[in-house]
């Protein structure tokens, strides 16, 4: 029997080391995780790269390892303090770019990327639930945003120029888990969450293990596509807030944007006044093409996934 190699970019990461761990786990592939920083904790059983996804060295690191398949995690979801956006775009973009071009050289079969339903942007007329083949046409306000576009634009356009180069395109929800920490989960923290006069704020959730799990299932199965990773159903901000136990601060959109614009010029928030349309106008991802097409149906509801994200919380700090 032949065994299947996969690489894993991003591998030390919260979404990279637990499909690190997940694939090492199987016996039935061999896994090497490629990243900048030295794992949290080593999977027994998978080899481990320590370089930039930018790395001049990529190419050779790929044709060393000669995987069948790549899964491509690898970018800055939460930037850092003081974190650049020609970094996170170097990172995102030009980072995609040096794997895909690496995977075309070497004679990779197939490449799973994470993109984002922030591909989508955020705007007032995004469509109740957004499907695959709607626009996407992430906010050039938001550097995350912007950078997924840019990618499923690259990908695109090398699924035109090489198509022997098999892709899985996911286009994730909202990830939560017991240890996720992110912009998200920091609103959720508050004593109470806040909400935009007029605006529902409507969040789709995807279980962490679920990410993984569909992933497993894109390096097993030869379908193709782009794909919306979310779970069943769509919870409001006010749905979110009576679920955790809280209420909402309910602010008019003029005074928060306001707020924030006075915040950003004294340096004492990351966001900006933009970060107003991330909050009000959330994609929200149906996932039927997910279940019905590529055959991974999650586990999990976005309100389970609340839950239960929720229950490990009220653990921790008890």
């Amino acid at each position: 029997m032949t065994i299947k190699k996969i690489l894993v970019t991003g591998g030390s990461g919260y979404l990279g080391s637990q499909t690190v761990a997940a694939l090492a786990e199987r016996g039935d592939v061999q896994v090497v995780s490629l990243d900048v920083r030295e794992p949290f904790k080593r999977a027994p059983g998978a080899d481990y790269e320590l370089a930039d996804i930018r790395s001049s060295d990529l190419a050779s690191i790929v044709a060393r390892h000669a995987p069948d398949v790549v899964v491509h995690l690898a970018s800055i979801v939460t930037p850092g303090k003081n974190s650049k956006r020609d970094f996170e775009y170097d990172v995102d973009v030009n980072g995609t770019r040096n794997i895909l071009n690496a995977c075309v050289q070497h004679g990779v079969q197939r490449i799973i990327v994470s993109s984002s339903g922030a591909a989508y942007g955020y705007y007032a007329d995004n469509p109740e639930w957004l499907v695959e083949t709607d626009a996407i046409r992430g906010n050039d306000a938001f550097a995350y945003s912007c950078h997924k576009r840019l990618v499923e634009e690259m990908l695109a356009d090398y699924r035109l120029k090489h198509p022997a180069l098999q892709q899985v395109v996911f286009r994730i929800g909202t990830i939560l888990g017991p240890t996720v920490r992110n912009q998200i989960t920091d609103l959720f923290e508050k004593p109470r969450l806040l909400a935009i006069a007029g605006s529902d704020s409507p969040f789709v959730f995807i279980h962490d293990q679920d990410v993984v799990g569909a992933i497993l299932h894109g390096v097993d199965s030869d379908k193709t596509g782009i794909f919306n990773v979310a779970g069943d159903g769509k919870l409001s901000i006010y749905e979110i807030a009576e679920r955790l136990g809280k209420r909402c601060r309910v602010l008019p959109a003029w005074l928060l944007q306001s707020a924030l614009w006075v915040l950003k010029k004294l340096k004492l928030t990351q966001y900006g006044p933009e970060q107003l349309d991330f909050l009000r106008y959330r994609p929200v991802l149906l996932n039927t093409r997910l279940k019905d097409e590529f055959g991974y149906t999650p586990k999990l509801s976005s309100a389970e996934v609340l839950d239960l994200y929720w229950q490990s919380r009220q653990k921790a700090v008890k």
